[in-house]
């Protein structure tokens, strides 16, 4: 039983751990919590369930499509909504998130309503692997979840734009002073937010169901998992995601499946308490 829900958890952890380095990037380069980010997983698997279930297309190619079309709705928000507040104070900018957030989610209502919708794929019987009931979609989030996050690693380490961006996140004005576009590099880093959250819904989609508040009942892990593991690092997000789905599926064995976000909740408050700068983040020094 303990190896089942020890599996469980770290798919759970998985699938927040995308939209966890979503989140962690753009505060890393813009430097506000992005509140909206559970609507952007929201939206990203109603475009896919679009092409899927409406069109007609595989999943594969829709989910390449749900990135691309989430892609462009980030960057049309952030011309729209975010670029005009650059230099805002963080209060500001979240509420604009948040004021984000409410307008993707009623554009959802608006064109797919609020029935619960689902892909079209062929259901198939779990695996059993020494004990442990594996079905196809826990694989192909694993495998998607593990691609996707060494494709973020080598873009940030190993690409003249993980530089860049790194260099905006420490120091924009001295960033600037460089001849680094500060405005390609976040429009870079949405467009990477985009494919993260878009490809998290399809596969939160697969493995469960599709509503419009789907992207709602990720916000509160994403958030503990950003803050556990360190605001603003990619791989701390990652970390803190693991250990929230883990620790989520354990709690399940004492407490109502309903409680499970409270888990989070009671994470960020001790973290906070205890190590403000989180596992991997670096404590600020004022001066």
């Amino acid at each position: 039983v303990m190896l089942q829900i020890l599996l469980n958890g770290i798919v759970s952890g998985l699938l927040v751990a995308l939209p966890a380095i979503a989140l962690s990037l753009t505060y890393g380069v813009l430097n506000f919590p992005n509140f909206a980010i559970g609507s952007m997983i929201t939206f990203g698997a109603y475009i896919a369930l679009f092409f899927n279930v409406d069109i007609g297309v595989s999943l594969f190619v829709a989910a390449g499509l749900a990135a691309v079309g989430l892609a462009a709705v980030a960057l049309l928000i952030d011309r729209l909504v975010y670029r005009p507040l650059r230099g805002a104070d963080h209060v500001t900018l979240l509420v604009a998130s948040t004021g984000v957030y409410f307008v993707l989610e009623n554009v959802v209502r608006f064109l797919f309503g609020s029935d619960i919708r689902g892909y079209d794929v062929t259901v198939a019987r779990p695996h059993r692997w020494m004990g442990l009931r594996v079905n196809n979609e826990q694989i192909l989030i694993f495998v998607v979840a593990f691609l996707a996050m060494v494709i973020v690693w080598f873009i940030l380490m190993r690409t003249p734009f993980g530089r860049a961006m790194r260099a905006v996140s420490d120091n924009p004005d001295l960033a600037d002073v460089r001849g680094i576009s500060r405005n390609k590099v976040i429009a870079l880093v949405w467009v990477i937010a985009a494919a993260l959250c878009s490809t998290a819904g399809v596969l939160v989609g697969m493995d469960g169901i599709i509503d419009p508040l789907m992207g709602w009942n990720y916000v509160l892990p994403l958030f503990a998992a950003v803050i556990l593991g360190g605001i603003g690092n990619p791989l701390g997000a990652v970390l803190g995601a693991l250990i929230i789905g883990i620790v989520e599926e354990m709690a399940t064995l004492v407490l109502p499946t309903t409680y499970r976000q409270a888990v989070s909740f009671v994470i960020i408050v001790l973290v906070l308490l205890l190590r403000p700068h989180g596992l991997l983040g670096k404590p600020r020094i004022s001066r």
